[in-house]
């Protein structure tokens, strides 16, 4: 019997810097939204074949809104064309977005400690410079996004 291989990515999403987001049209990052912006660019990229043969095993893990980092699996024969397609995501909703790959491991066990790593370091820096605007809802999220992230399945 053959084990199903996968490739996980850590990507963190950076949201257009210029973009003036009001109050009217905020851009939050979800499972939804991201999971489409993928999808959107490898079928305009490689075809309906190509989202055809991807499809099956792309799935968006993780999302945290609040530091806008994601994990992402894909199997092992179409890791290269996600990838390639996910660079190619140019926006969001409305918002222009890039993606930054962080980490790509065989195991989610490894993207896991590379995520928390890379969100308690966001979120202390957020808090740094957000100073008293983090109130104790926005921590209390925060921290259960950091335990979302421990338990995610192994």
């Amino acid at each position: 019997m053959v084990r199903f291989k996968n490739r996980y990515f850590v990507m963190e999403v950076f949201l257009d810097p210029n973009k003036d987001l009001g109050a009217d049209d905020p851009i939050i990052i979800t499972h939804l939204n991201v999971s489409k912006a993928i999808k959107e660019s490898i079928l305009a990229n490689f075809g309906e074949c190509g989202l055809a043969s991807s499809i099956g095993s792309l799935q968006v893990k993780y999302v945290n809104p609040i530091t806008k980092v994601c994990i992402i699996r894909t199997s092992k024969e179409d890791y290269q064309k996600v990838w390639s397609a996910i660079t190619m995501v140019r926006d969001i909703g409305n918002c222009p977005v890039v993606f930054n790959l962080l980490d790509l491991s065989g195991s989610i066990r490894a993207c896991k400690d590379a995520a928390l790593k890379c969100d308690e370091q966001k979120f202390e820096n957020y808090k740094k410079e957000a100073g008293p605007r983090v109130t104790a809802e926005i921590n209390q999220m925060m921290q259960n996004f950091l335990e979302k992230i421990k338990t995610l399945e192994l």
